[in-house]
């Protein structure tokens, strides 16, 4: 068995490792490849813009992470095509269906991102082209294949002319449509020849070749071969469906329902995750796992040993139906801390309406698996996973609880990933995310940022101004937008702009979103205008950032618009992820 996932960059090591297999299939499979074509693979991907395309890489791998075939395919977004450069099977594993499998893939991904179809080079079956009998054999075979799938080489056209006359085995360009249903005009086929012969093999073929080739396009719509092989057999379809490999992975917090205050008013309430749930898994971009268990050194990583052993022992100790909100703060004497446990709530907390009852602690370790899982997720090489987590954890600091919050999930997923490379955690609740500002506050490998509404009127009210930038090794890597009491979805994204303009110069291997709900019109909590459109285009900026994301879910309190707010981020999210965003822009 294997499994099919597409690589978007060398940032993580799994990555990389998959990169190396396919180089080493690349020499054992195209010898007249060079060396240094072949170490420039990495690049190609991370640099779309200096190569003209932007790059999908697509491999098949067992359950050890062996590399058994691969495809490459480049993407043009403004012409509308995708160009198929390589796809093969590894040495040992030819016909086994590796090869049948990658190339249905890359006709869905054609198809997904909205493209007139997929472009690539196959060797003549023509024996007037092609002299050598056994060569011309394996010809045959290779459009054999491509065939059965509706892929046929392009006629009437001076494609095939040798760039040095009388050169033997020249290259027919061959189209599959992949689900485009409508004629390939003669207009959109020159330019995307020339795109392909210029940014390809500009180097080999000189401007007047190029030239003379686009001319030769003349038939309009353009014409492709007659079947020559399964004469009496129509294509095989495109599967139109999200490949599993691409998808969103869902993280749910267990057993969240037992955090549950049944007091009027606390609107951190079970039924916020239903209100998702039922918005985003009908979109069909979700696969949801089940939550992993972590060790709780990685909740002490972040937070004050003795603030999680208090937490842990007065949930213990609370009778069931029982709930204690602080209600006295050291303001003067820190040091003493009061022997009671009830009383000393106070000492960790920053607020009165917090409260703790007997399953706060369990529900609060639960949300912090939950992201865990996620982090671990993204080190596996998933692009997208989504901790959708109660309690959630943004206002939780070094030493204290409140705002709904207990323990960190942002911070401790940060923690965890930055292990493995820089991390950006992007905060777009409508309050402040201090808890993070609190315990990277002096660490230049987590950048912090946050989008909020100003403390003079937004809660936690003293953390969240602009000239708290960090401190020490951490001075510059604390960034604050506190923005005005009304803001609507295009004053929202300017700042937005702003903020994903620094992460891309931190230049982060991961990037965390603690997605907060709670900027959209109407919610109890905010003062924000933000509708589903503007969700969809903020997840959809957020997206084109082009990093390995965990987006973990922070406040949103508007049941009635939290399932198709969330089911617009996400939509915007994965497009921007997917590359159809870019697609989308150049469309409009």
């Amino acid at each position: 068995m294997f499994r099919i996932r597409r690589i978007y960059d060398d940032a993580l090591p799994v990555n990389r490792a998959a990169i190396g297999q396919v180089q080493e299939i690349l020499k054992g499979q195209f010898p007249l490849l060079s060396d240094k074509e072949i170490r420039k693979l990495p690049d190609i991907l991370r640099n779309p813009m200096k190569h003209g395309f932007k790059a999908v890489l697509l491999v098949t791998e067992d359950g050890r992470g062996r590399v058994k075939g691969f495809a490459l395919i480049y993407h043009e977004s403004a012409l509308k095509f995708c160009y198929l450069d390589f796809i093969s099977a590894s040495l040992r594993m030819t016909g086994r269906g590796i090869g049948g499998a990658l190339y249905e893939r890359a006709r869905q991904e054609a198809f997904a991102l909205g493209t007139v179809g997929l472009f690539f080079e196959c060797l003549p079956d023509d024996p007037a082209l092609c002299v050598d009998p056994e060569i011309c054999r394996q010809n045959r075979t290779r459009l054999r294949f491509y065939e059965r799938f509706g892929a046929f080489p392009i006629t009437g056209t001076k494609y095939e002319t040798p760039v040095q006359p009388g050169d033997d085995n020249p290259p027919l360009l061959v189209y599959d449509p992949a689900g485009y249903a409508h004629p390939l005009r003669k207009s959109h086929a020159r330019k995307i020849v020339r795109a392909i012969l210029e940014r390809k093999y500009g180097d080999l073929c000189p401007a007047s070749y190029i030239d003379m080739v686009v001319q030769s396009f003349q038939d309009d719509p353009v014409r492709v071969r007659q079947p020559r092989y399964y004469k009496h057999q129509l294509p095989m379809p495109v599967r139109a469906e999200i490949s599993e490999d691409s998808k969103i992975l869902l993280v749910v917090s267990e057993g969240h329902e037992d955090h549950h205050i049944h007091e009027r008013g606390y609107v951190e309430a079970p039924v916020r995750v239903d209100a998702i749930l039922k918005g985003i898994e009908p979109t069909g971009l979700f696969r949801r796992i089940r939550t992993g268990k972590f060790s709780e050194t990685h909740i002490r990583a972040v937070h004050n040993p003795g603030f999680v052993e208090y937490l842990r022992r007065v949930c213990r100790n609370i009778e069931p139906g029982q709930t204690i909100y602080p209600y006295v703060f050291p303001l003067r004497n820190q040091t003493r801390p009061p022997v009671d446990l009830p009383i000393r709530a106070g000492y960790y907390c920053m607020d009165t309406f917090t409260p703790i009852h007997r399953d706060s602690f369990r529900a609060a370790k639960r949300a912090v698996d939950c992201a865990l899982t996620g982090a671990r997720a993204l080190l596996e090489g998933n692009p997208i996973a989504y901790a959708l987590v109660r309690p959630p954890g943004h206002h939780a600091e070094k030493a204290a609880f409140g705002g709904f919050c207990y323990f960190n999930s942002n911070a401790v997923a940060a923690h965890y990933l930055s292990a493995h490379g820089r991390v950006a955690i992007l905060d777009v609740d409508y309050h402040h995310g201090n808890g993070q500002e609190d315990i990277f506050y002096e660490r230049a490998d987590v950048l912090t940022v946050s989008i909020h509404g100003h403390p003079k009127f937004a809660f936690p009210y003293f953390t969240g101004f602009a000239d708290s930038r960090g401190l020490g090794y951490g001075e510059k890597y604390n960034l604050n937008f506190p923005s005005p009491e009304i803001l609507d979805g295009p004053g929202y994204r300017l700042v937005l702009e702003r903020a994903l303009k620094r992460i891309r110069r931190f230049n982060p291997a991961f990037l965390i979103v603690a997605l907060g709900l709670d900027t959209s019109q109407g919610d109890p909590t905010g003062s924000w205008s933000l509708k589903a459109l503007d969700f969809e285009l903020n997840g959809r900026m957020i997206g084109m950032l082009g990093r390995p994301i965990l987006v973990i879910q922070e406040g949103g309190y508007n049941t009635r618009k939290l399932g198709s707010n969330a089911r617009a981020f996400f939509s915007g999210l994965w497009k921007g992820v997917s590359g159809l965003a870019h697609f989308e822009k150049s469309s409009e």
